[in-house]
């Protein structure tokens, strides 16, 4: 059974700090461990994969107390990877050197992507969750999750081997780190290469092997075989400062940023694991030692951080994982906000400066054993019943927030996004955000940069982003034109945090701009009535005024409403406004327009010609916003109870957790009619559009045609032209045939004589020859005759006549 092989050993709050253990002992040995080999985060934070050494992936639930096998591979993983667009599918390199894809929650294989010819030792994810690079020491593969096909294959010259590849947040620039201390930045899509880190001529060699990056992608941390860590700026590709770690810091193994749920993705505290099994987590601005996990006789191997920055699971020594909770290692340091706002209350503004400016941050006593150890806080007291509704989460009042808002005039920048956060009790709805996000951009924000260009992209990316979420959560959203208008503000101001972004915009639309379309697709005049009667009460000269020009409510009201005043305030002048407006009933941003033009009445008293009013209610003015925002609280103060749109507007409702709420308050037949005619004209469009590629592939292939019978007769005359050459050329040397023909007939005849002649001086001579042989004979013959005759008369008888 599972539970008999994994234990859960709890020790809240004990002396090393661990607030979770988990063995995994072998079924057959209970005393033998097996040991853990990797763990990795969903986007929650609240759950992790963790990989042992047998090939068995477990999931575990923190916040529930539960786990469960979800895979078992055979074999040793390399590296686990989360976080993909399909959120139940993660990612296991194996020790074959493959990477497979697993659904844990059907615990179906889903693909097996091969290619590596070495082990895998690091899987990045996009923060899209459809692509994922896969490092080996000799390559690195860019992996597109929808398809589990490969894109792209980096390769290296064997002497320069990959120390890591990986995506920055936020972005899509790739980070490759090569073990000769080299950083290289790629565009993803282009696989450009974007710049180079410069390596530091001055000092000893680093040999790079751990790196961390913060979630807004700007700064790098970079630590290998010293005590020296290297923090990179990413914007401008220069080196900060150089930290030296302790003596006893010879080498670091790993870099963990620890994340804050308000440094807006800028994380300050560093976690260094050492060669000693100790992470230490140091403050990178001041340079501090916080405190530190981990120890000599309990050595940590490796350490992963959840994205919420709430806990840290470690993978020990022994082969164990330890859980700690952040909240407890860093209560002895770590206490801004609520501190902040007690010293408010107490009046001593001394005291108040050095809280916000005080960055140092002191460590915690040591014992004898150098270990840090950290004191555990008691749970603050119960707030009285009467002043529950002003308590809000993360321990803050919203009475002494006030107080701090009238004093000083607005929240703290640093804290900014903190406060509204916890003024708003956003839920962050990570699951039903992502539902709405996986739905894709909506149809009517496609082209969004025709109607509203912005140079960034990211910031064009973000808005379309976020109204997209919007149109998806109600269908009026995807037919408000002014909605981008709401949007732009606090998507520049959360462009790193989506969720937050999202919530935010949500939260405002639901309770600051309550019955804004329940005369949709025109302005509210309801909520413009009530803007123009609490002018009447304050300033009847000046309405008097407008009323004689021409103007009217949808003229001095509505614009400001439609941009919440970012069209004609500064960034600083918005951040002061909105500080008062989230403190307050959704009324103050109503009453906040009047102030705003009974601020102005000398100037606009001035203006006579319509066209004056419409210039000045969409640009900035000379106008001090502290003053108007007194003004603002004056007027809610002094207006009628008849006239005043507290008692016409709803309380503040925040958003609720888990699934957001239906968003129903406005004419659903003009919308569905709008989005219907919307839809037909877009199919019209589509049509059209179509039908004129069409028309344009129908004209291309004409004039192709055309093309190519004029090359065709073209050729036919080239063709023709040839051929006529070609027979004066055969008629040519059909003529000179000829005539060696003649010649030929002319040279046989001649030879034909010569030959008759030869042959006829050949029989004379042979004639001849024959004569000469007979008449030789005959010679022959009178010879021979002539010796005979002479040899008969010298043998003649002679007889003597004696």
């Amino acid at each position: 059974m599972l539970n008999q092989n994994l234990t859960w050993h709890w020790s809240f709050f004990c002396f090393n700090r661990v607030m979770v253990t988990v063995i995994r002992s072998a079924a057959a040995y209970q005393s033998k461990t097996v040991r853990f080999l990797h763990v990795t985060f969903d986007t929650t934070g609240d759950s992790f994969l963790a990989g042992d050494h047998h090939g068995n992936i477990y999931v575990f639930d923190i916040t529930r107390n539960r786990f469960r096998l979800v895979q078992k591979t055979g074999q040793a993983c390399t590296a686990l990877a989360f976080n993909l667009r399909r959120t139940t599918e993660f990612l296991v390199a194996l020790a074959d050197y493959s990477i497979k894809c697993f659904d844990k929650d059907t615990k179906q294989l889903v693909s097996w992507m091969r290619g590596h010819e070495g082990a895998v030792s690091s899987v990045s994810v996009h923060g899209s969750g459809r692509y994922a690079i896969s490092t080996s020491a000799d390559t690195a593969q860019l992996w597109d999750l929808d398809t589990f096909q490969r894109k792209r294959k980096l390769n290296v010259r064997q002497s320069v081997g990959i120390q890591r590849v990986f995506f920055l947040p936020l972005s899509n620039t790739i980070l490759s780190c090569f073990n000769d201390d080299s950083i290289f930045a790629w565009e993803s899509d282009t696989l450009f290469c974007k710049y180079q880190l410069p390596v530091p001529d001055e000092g000893p060699r680093i040999h790079y092997k751990a790196f961390a990056v913060t979630r807004d992608g700007k700064i790098l941390a970079a630590g290998g075989r010293s005590n020296l860590l290297h923090l990179w700026c990413l914007d401008t590709r220069q080196l900060l400062r150089v930290v030296q770690m302790p003596p006893k810091v010879r080498t670091v193994r790993q870099l963990e940023f620890l994340p804050d749920s308000f440094d807006g993705g800028a994380s300050q505290t560093l976690g260094v694991l050492s060669q000693d099994g100790v992470m230490r987590f140091i403050n990178i601005q001041t340079c501090k030692l916080l405190f530190n996990i981990g120890s000599h006789d309990d050595a940590i191997t490796a350490a992963t951080v959840s994205p919420n920055g709430r806990h840290i699971v470690t993978i020990m020594d022994n082969g164990s994982l330890n859980i700690y909770s952040v909240q407890c290692l860093t209560q002895d340091y770590n206490k801004p906000p609520p501190s902040l706002v007690k010293v408010v209350s107490g009046g001593e503004c001394s005291a108040l400066t050095m809280k916000v400016k005080s960055e140092a941050v002191q460590r915690p006593a040591k014992t004898s054993g150098r270990r840090v150890n950290t004191k555990v806080l008691r749970p603050p007291a119960v707030p009285m019943t009467e002043d529950k509704e002003n308590e809000l989460p993360d321990g803050l009042n919203k009475k002494r927030l006030v107080t701090l808002l009238k004093a000083f005039g607005e929240y703290p920048a640093k804290y900014r996004m903190f406060v509204w956060r916890s003024l708003l009790r956003l839920p962050e709805n990570h699951a039903a955000f992502s539902s709405l996000t996986d739905k894709g951009l909506h149809s009517a924000y496609l082209s969004i940069q025709e109607r509203y260009p912005i140079k960034s992209h990211k910031l064009q990316r973000g808005l379309q982003r976020v109204l997209s979420a919007l149109a998806h959560w109600a269908a009026i959203f995807g037919e408000t034109d002014y909605l981008p208008l709401v949007a732009f503000p606090f998507v520049k101001l959360f462009q790193n945090n989506p969720l937050l972004c999202f919530e935010v915009v949500a939260t405002t639309i639901v309770n600051w701009c309550q019955h804004w379309f329940e005369y949709f697709p025109n302005p509210p005049l309801n909520i413009l009535s009530m803007a123009e009667n609490v002018l009447a009460h304050h300033d009847k000269e000046l309405l008097q005024h407008l009323i004689d020009c021409g103007v009217t409510s949808q003229l001095y009201v509505w614009p400001l409403l439609e941009t919440l005043f970012s069209e004609v305030l500064t960034r600083d002048e918005w951040l002061k406004l909105f500080d008062n407006v989230f403190s307050n009933h959704p009324a103050f941003l109503l009453v906040s327009v009047v102030s705003y033009v009974t601020c102005c009445r000398a100037p606009l008293l001035l203006c006579s010609h319509k066209e004056d009013f419409e210039y000045f209610f969409h640009h900035r003015n000379n106008l001090d916003v502290s003053a108007a925002i007194k003004e603002t609280y004056r007027l809610m103060e002094s207006t009628p109870a008849d006239i005043h749109p507290r008692n016409m507007l709803d309380d503040f409702q925040p958003l609720t957790r888990g699934q957001y709420p239906v968003f129903n308050k406005y004419p659903t037949y003009i919308v569905e009619y709008q989005s219907q005619e919307r839809e037909r004209i877009r199919q019209q469009e589509v049509d059209y559009l179509r039908e004129r590629q069409a028309v344009q592939e129908l004209r291309a292939e004409v004039v192709q045609r055309q093309a190519e019978d004029e090359a065709w007769y073209t050729q036919q005359e080239l063709l023709q032209q040839a051929e006529e050459k070609r027979r004066d050329i055969l008629q040519q040397e059909e003529s000179k045939l000829a005539e060696q023909r003649t010649r030929l007939t002319a040279m046989k005849r001649e030879l034909k004589v010569k030959e008759l002649q030869l042959m006829d001086a050949a029989r004379r001579r042979f004639l001849k020859h024959q004569q000469d042989q007979r008449l030789t004979e005959l010679h022959r013959l009178d010879e021979q005759i002539q010796r005979k005759v002479c040899f008969h008369f010298s043998h003649r008888p002679v007889f003597n006549m004696e």
